[in-house]
């Protein structure tokens, strides 16, 4: 990876054009428009990734992994546990320095930016960083996504495949097609699947992940610019009050064979 690998600030109209998903490409660094978001997008190839020689990942990890980060590399055992770690350490690390170059005039290289996970609670295993940033991260089959900004985050990628029976027909019996408002009639044309994405990355927003039952976020509607409405059931108001008030703006929509909802203020 190196920075002729990356690359930035994409203009686009909508989010889906923004966001490249490509086995073939190791890195993908965007500053998100409008420039309003603040949010930096970075995607990496775990496909690429298993395609290295274990010399390769091996010098990966020296360039990139804090010693602290090493360590814990070293306790994965299960090859497709170890290549996801690794890509989402590395989406981060890059995020995190791509976003702090743009926004604060800060060069950091990607090696130097540290990634924690909360110990204990309910967010427990949600991703921090050594930087005034908040940060996502989402994994699903060959790629790792990271978005970092000044607000809290909540991003989720899923493969597009079908829903389980017994939970597609639960997002199912959330919709009405004959809804009296055209965003709720139309949220009864979004993929089940989609439908799912959008709730975990509400839940992934407030750090709670599926900790929280997903059927405490419920979807309201769906317009045709991909941002979605919803509200918070009583489970999820009992651990995150402001949900009530103050709800971020969600996006949700189809990529590159892939469903991604992203939510942020």
């Amino acid at each position: 990876m190196s920075p002729g690998e990356t690359a930035t600030a994409r203009a686009a109209d909508g989010l889906a054009d923004q966001v490249v998903l490509d086995v073939s490409r190791p890195l993908r660094v965007t500053h998100l428009t409008p420039a309003s978001r603040r949010l930096t997008l970075a995607v990496v190839s775990i496909g690429w990734l298993r395609g290295r020689s274990q010399e390769a990942l091996a010098e990966l990890r020296a360039r990139y992994l804090t010693p602290a980060e090493a360590e814990r590399a070293a306790t994965l055992r299960a090859p497709r546990r170890r290549h996801e770690w690794l890509a989402g350490r590395l989406a981060l690390k890059h995020a995190v320095s791509a976003h702090g170059r743009r926004h604060w005039g800060v060069d950091r290289a990607p090696g130097t930016v540290e990634v924690r996970t909360v110990v204990g609670g309910i967010q427990a295993g949600r991703p921090v960083v050594d930087a005034p940033v908040e940060v996502g991260l989402t994994h699903s089959g060959d790629f790792a996504v990271a978005v970092c900004g000044p607000h809290a985050i909540g991003v989720d990628l899923e493969y597009d495949r079908p829903m389980p029976p017994t939970l597609a027909g639960l997002l199912d019996g959330e919709c009405d097609p004959r809804a009296p408002s055209p965003e709720a009639r139309r949220l009864a044309t979004m993929p089940a699947a989609l439908r799912w994405t959008c709730k975990e990355a509400v839940l992934k927003y407030y750090g709670f992940g599926l900790r929280v039952d997903a059927r405490e976020v419920a979807l309201t509607g769906w317009l045709p610019d991909g941002r979605f409405t919803w509200r918070p059931g009583g489970g999820l108001l009992r651990h995150a009050p402001t949900a009530e008030t103050r709800r971020p703006t969600g996006w949700a929509g189809a990529v590159h064979g892939h469903h991604l909802a992203l939510v942020g203020r």
